[in-house]
């Protein structure tokens, strides 16, 4: 029996929160390909793993983040291979900032079976996920 699209992104957004909340690096970073793009982020064009990998071992080893949780899965286009869905991630710092925006995932099944985070986008509040493209 094949799982379900949106119950493996959800399965996906537990496992990230549940990573952070035990600050395990190791098993955050397996959740994210090596060929990940992250789009949207102010003041980078494009953000890849080197860059993800530097900058969440660094808040992961200063315990620099309280929470991260996602609200409003919405799917978008899925095959065998690909789930590409919309929620809203919402980041609590220890020093008391929280950061809520809407993103765009796309996971990837990627050689050895595991789903990935192939691509990321930080949207606009008011982006209804026109333009997207497909996997």
């Amino acid at each position: 029996m094949t799982e379900q699209p949106e119950k493996i992104a959800q399965q996906w957004l537990d496992a990230c929160c549940e990573t952070l909340a035990r600050y395990d690096h190791e098993a955050h970073m397996n959740l994210i390909s090596r060929s990940v793009r992250v789009f949207g982020v102010p003041g980078f064009e494009v953000i890849g793993y080197d860059d993800w990998h530097a900058q969440s071992e660094y808040e992961f080893g200063e315990k620099l983040i309280q929470s991260a949780s996602y609200e409003g899965l919405e799917l978008l286009n899925h095959d065998p291979e690909h789930i590409r869905f919309m929620t809203t991630e919402t980041i609590a710092a220890v020093d008391g900032t929280v950061d809520s925006h809407p993103i765009e995932i796309l996971l990837t099944r990627e050689q050895d079976g595991q789903w990935r985070v192939t691509e990321e986008r930080l949207l606009n509040r008011d982006k209804t996920g026109a333009g997207a493209s497909d996997p």
